[in-house]
This record gives C-alpha cells, sequence and structure tokens, in this order.
C-alpha cells in the first residue's frame, strides 16, 4: 500500500522546495523512497504476471526526485511527485508503463510518449489504411471505463500526406497516443490500490498488442 508518510511527506517538500530543508530532512525522505520501492516491487510482480517486463527491479523503475533545471524558468530542484515507468521486454513488444503519485494529481498512464517519425508514419499509414481494429479497441467498454479516450498532442491540421477530410483524421492528428486514468488521494491510499494500478495495466494490452503488430511488421505482416 502507499502510505500517509509518503503523500505528506510530498506536501511538506512543494511547500519547502530547497536544498536546505531536504538536506535536513533526508532520512524521512530515504525512509519514503524505500517505501516506494516497495510498492514499485510489488507493482512488477504482479505486472509481470501478464506481461514480460524487461525494467528488473521496482526500484530501477524509479525516477530520480532530482529535477533537471538547466532549461527550465522553474528552478525548484525537486519534484513533487514519486514516479517511475515500466519497460516491456523485446523489440517485438511496444509500449511503456508509468505511476505518478502526487497529492491531488496522482494517475498512470501508458503508452508511446515520442514516436520516432519512422514509427510515427507506420502508425498512420496503418490507421489511414484501415481505422476499423483501431476504432474497436478505443470504442470497447472496457477501454472507455478505465481511460474514457486516446489522450496526448495533437497537430491542429492534417499530417502531411493525409487527407483532412479522412473518416479518422481525428486519430491521424495524434503525435502521442497516450492511455491515462487519474485516481483520488483516497484512492491512493486505499487497500486495492496496488491492485487497480495493476488491472489498469492489463487493460492497455489491446491497445499494445495492436501498435505492436503496426510497428514490428511489414506491409506482408513479416517481422521486421
Amino acid at each position: 500500500m502507499i502510505q500517509t508518510s509518503s503523500l505528506d511527506f510530498l506536501k511538506k517538500l512543494k511547500k519547502n522546495n530547497n536544498r536546505e530543508w531536504f538536506n535536513d530532512h533526508r532520512t524521512e525522505y530515504q525512509q519514503e523512497l524505500a517505501l516506494m520501492e516497495a510498492f514499485a516491487g510489488a507493482l512488477l510482480k504482479q505486472l509481470n504476471t501478464h506481461d514480460e517486463i524487461e525494467t528488473p527491479s521496482g526500484k530501477k523503475s524509479l525516477f530520480r526526485i532530482y529535477r533537471d533545471t538547466r532549461f527550465s524558468s522553474d528552478k525548484t530542484p525537486y519534484k513533487n511527485h514519486w514516479s517511475g515507468s515500466f519497460k516491456r521486454a523485446t523489440k517485438y513488444r511496444r509500449g511503456g508503463y508509468y505511476f505518478h503519485i502526487e497529492p491531488g494529481n496522482s494517475f498512470v498512464a501508458g503508452g508511446f510518449w515520442g514516436p520516432v517519425p519512422q514509427d510515427l508514419r507506420r502508425i498512420r499509414d496503418d490507421i489511414a489504411f484501415d481505422p476499423a481494429p483501431i476504432r474497436k479497441i478505443l470504442k470497447s467498454k472496457s477501454f472507455v471505463s478505465m481511460f474514457s479516450t486516446l489522450k496526448g498532442d495533437q497537430l491542429k491540421t492534417a499530417p502531411k500526406g493525409h487527407d483532412s477530410s479522412h473518416e479518422a483524421i481525428d486519430l491521424l492528428r495524434h503525435k502521442q497516443f497516450l492511455l491515462r486514468r487519474n485516481f483520488s488521494d483516497k484512492e491512493v491510499l486505499g487497500k486495492d490500490f496496488l491492485k487497480e494500478v495493476n488491472l489498469t495495466f492489463k487493460a492497455m494490452r489491446p491497445f499494445f498488442d495492436y501498435m505492436s503488430e503496426v510497428l514490428t511488421t511489414d506491409s506482408n505482416g513479416m517481422e521486421g
């Protein structure tokens, strides 16, 4: 379970986001980090019951709490959230899993944050050729109940090589293909949170399977 102390630490950090305070509370941070590593480890164990994950441990899945402020106008040195990600194993399993724990803004997500141009072209070409398979996934009862809609940044106009009047122009404009489910603080601290996160990740599989096939097979259905 996620502990109340883990959210409380983040609330205090948000109010005191400076190196002096953090150094004075480093022991508290390390205690909470250990709890988050344990949560991530338990989640990884659950994930591996229905998918193959390359990430070796819960500890390795967690992102550093230190912010990279070099190119940001926000110079606060620490993140106000716990987060981590899991990479699927082998090049034939595309997509990734992400979790984000923050007071008032917790969620889990998955999908494709920044497809390389070649991958983005393959996805769009497949959708343009036949949008029915992905439409079926996005309109399924399980998808809608978990994620509502496909999310992610989109172009304002049609992508190059595609007609703005295409029946799937709403999908073709996507630059990112993200699935997201939000959780309240009460849900995060509940005894079923780990189970719900795992079920959410499991519900991403039809979408991941579709994308993996598009990105790892050629027009003749051969792997490549």
